[in-house]
């Protein structure tokens, strides 16, 4: 059974390639001008080819032991042809499941894919569902309803939003690099109250924190220049928040469409260009004895716009989610200090970054 799954997973992840380099031109490119419409558009976008749907956050139990979760649905178009068989692959869909234990310092995580078949993987406005296998968020007009379970944790929170969502870019669109169509119609929740409860080896935990949740949808957004990207997102103490991502070009450049969005204590967002702000690494690394990357684990951030100079920190390096048919990234948990116009400011977020792991294949689990 487990050579079945191995070799089907090989096949799905060469059919993924494929439709990478021979199936955008099928698909509607991200352009300006994008109208958005709720709740409509927190579903599927199936003329699109590429689209994920993704929640980070941290936590804390009565006792004041930190977490870090992570949620995320990916949806990867194959064809557009309309399929007759419920098997056919029109769409795969993947996802993965983390949780940092920032007290032991244990990082647990794994993965999934599938294709929708006869309902086992999908995103449905009329459900207010986005699930694969028994991993699903179920949105409502005032609440994020997330359930996660893994081999050795498990997680359920209630997530409410503090704002209305966020639009990221200009005009409905957020570049990532110079041409018609290298973009992404991008979707952010940047405050999201939890609670909820979080099983690790089978103890629970009461816990409650501030989430983050980021949509994203586009065909063809980055172009073969890039290597990868670092991006943040922050909750600070004044409850304002930010979202900052540099584009990585494979000569060590950066590319001048990183940008970012500043969002103050009202809900009102500010786009970043590249000239607004700086975000540097600061010296701590990670070197993974798995994939062999090495991650920059420690930053520094300036938004001079904003009276904003901090640095990143984690109490846990060990934050890789390792994939096993596509890229590996680090996403984890991050803490932030510094000022905000000569005043202390605190906060927590994540940090994620892509680009740095080889992309290494071998067996992935199928939900039955």
């Amino acid at each position: 059974m487990f050579r079945f799954y191995k070799v089907l997973s090989m096949m799905l992840f060469y059919a993924f390639l494929f439709s990478a380099v021979q199936g955008a031109a099928q698909y509607r490119q991200a352009l300006p001008g994008y109208r958005y419409e709720f709740p409509r558009d927190h579903f599927d976008h199936p003329d699109f080819q590429t689209e994920w749907w993704y929640y980070t956050g941290n936590l804390r139990d009565s006792h004041g032991r930190r977490f870090g979760f992570e949620l995320t649905f990916f949806r990867q178009g194959l064809s557009r042809q309309r399929q007759l068989n419920t098997w056919s692959i029109q769409d795969l869909y993947m996802a993965h499941l983390a949780v940092s234990d920032l007290q032991s310092g244990k990082f647990y995580r794994t993965e999934r894919m599938n294709r929708s078949g006869p309902g086992i993987a999908g995103s449905n406005a009329a459900s207010g569902r986005i699930w694969n296998g028994n991993w699903q968020t179920i949105l409502k007009s005032d609440t994020h309803q997330l359930t996660g379970i893994g081999q050795d944790f498990a997680f359920k929170l209630n997530l409410v939003p503090t704002t209305q969502p966020i639009i990221n870019g200009i005009d409905g669109a957020s570049q990532k690099a110079e041409g018609a169509g290298h973009a992404s119609h991008y979707i952010s929740f940047p405050r999201l109250l939890a609670s909820g409860t979080l099983d690790i080896q089978g103890k629970e935990f009461t816990v409650e924190g501030a989430a983050w949740m980021d949509h994203e949808f586009f065909s063809d957004s980055m172009s073969n220049t890039e290597s990868g990207w670092d991006w943040i997102s922050v909750q600070m103490d004044d409850h304002t928040e930010l979202m900052l991502y540099r584009l990585r070009h494979r000569d060590g450049s950066l590319d001048p469409y990183s940008s970012g969005t500043l969002i103050d204590s009202s809900g009102k967002s500010q786009y970043l260009s590249n000239h607004d702000f700086t975000m540097v690494p600061s010296g701590d690394s990670w070197r993974s004895l798995e994939t062999g990357a090495t991650y920059p684990i420690a930053w520094h951030v300036s938004v001079p716009k904003a009276g904003l100079s901090f640095n990143i920190a984690t109490q846990l390096k060990s934050q890789e989610m390792i994939s096993r048919i596509g890229p590996s990234y680090w996403e984890g948990a991050i803490e932030i200090y510094g000022e905000k116009y000569s005043k202390k400011i605190q906060g927590s977020g994540y940090l994620e970054m892509t680009g740095y792991a080889p992309i290494k294949l071998s067996g992935i689990p199928i939900v039955p």
